[in-house]
């Protein structure tokens, strides 16, 4: 409050939300009741309503709002969209995309290390584990890449480490709108494993294939030639890989990069509103409230399937039991 009422020269411009799941939702309201603009660490919130009331509250006042799915700051994930978005894979058939770790593979949460204490805690984590914390990217990413939305889906949720509250590891089937099918895999039980997130896409003419542990190179494949890689600052890029390019070829970028990317791309269009002008959200490109809720209807309908063991609609949240089912798929 104390805050809200200085003059607006010397006042703080927006509030970075970066702790627990659980404290999204009313810090969010409060820093949008109060004017400020918010970027807010994902997934957005404990569950679908709150995040409902979160995106109405950012339309009613005027404010903007980011939420840090960092892995679309990266170049070859905005070049992979381009291509997609290009036609040059032809219509979208198959996805195909995977985040493997292994740093919840023992019960860490019992040693009172501070990140597996509140990201396996259903009270500050929200109903899902595994899925909420690295699943939510898994399609988000699939989403933004491929500019479809899942309608439905079937999900398999495990806990394997006794005595944990929330699932660490997950399967999902797929069905976007148009047709195409997926499959995703989120897990941190996969001993051996760091942050394997991996994007296929597979189109009528052709393939892409992108991994988060070497970021600075997007693989094409086709069938009637040999595959192809496209690396960060090449000549063949896009002008969306470009702009998210800040190093000359050859050096990494990573993780960080991409975080900056979508701060970036924020305090743009931050200063575009000051200026009265239009923000331009095909060049200025950073999650929003909408992918928030998508989000929530995501985890919120892989929950309501594994439970059912059946298929759930993301719009509807019906759940379809699944032919031979056999009750609860979570063990």
């Amino acid at each position: 409050d104390r805050e809200a009422r200085r003059e607006s020269a010397e006042r703080m411009e927006l509030v970075a939300i970066v702790t627990p799941n659980h404290l999204h939702h009313p810090v969010a309201m409060a820093a949008l009741e109060r004017g400020f603009d918010v970027v807010c660490d994902k997934p957005m919130t404990l569950d679908l309503a709150q995040a409902l009331a979160i995106r109405d509250r950012v339309a009613s006042s005027g404010r903007l709002f980011c939420l840090t799915h960092n892995y679309t700051g990266y170049p070859m994930v905005r070049e992979a969209k381009s291509l997609v978005a290009s036609g040059r894979l032809g219509a979208i058939r198959k996805v195909v995309i995977e985040y493997p770790q292994g740093w919840l593979a023992e019960r860490l949460e019992a040693t009172g290390q501070k990140q597996a204490s509140w990201r396996t805690d259903p009270a500050r984590a929200g109903a899902a584990g595994c899925m909420g914390d690295i699943g939510t990217h898994c399609h988000q990413l699939a989403e933004y890449v491929t500019g479809l939305e899942v309608d439905a889906l079937c999900a398999d949720l495990t806990t394997f480490v006794h005595g944990r509250a929330l699932d660490d590891d997950g399967n999902v089937l797929l069905r976007f709108a148009g047709g195409a099918r997926g499959v995703l895999h989120a897990s941190q039980i996969s001993v051996g494993e760091e942050n394997g997130l991996r994007l296929r896409v597979y189109g009528e003419h052709g393939g892409l294939d992108w991994r988060q542990e070497e970021p600075n190179s997007l693989v094409l494949r086709w069938p009637d030639r040999p595959a192809e890689v496209q690396r960060t600052g090449g000549p063949t890029c896009s002008d969306a890989a470009k702009r998210a390019t800040r190093l000359p070829m050859g050096h990494p970028e990573g993780f960080i990069e991409a975080f900056a990317n979508l701060y970036r791309d924020f305090a743009l269009a931050l200063d575009a509103r000051r200026r009265g002008e239009p923000v331009d959200r095909g060049v200025l490109d950073f999650p929003t409230e909408h992918d928030g809720v998508r989000g929530m209807r995501f985890l919120e309908a892989v929950v309501a399937s594994a439970r059912a063991n059946g298929w759930a609609s993301l719009e509807s949240d019906a759940v379809v039991p699944a032919v031979g089912a056999k009750g609860s798929a979570r063990s």
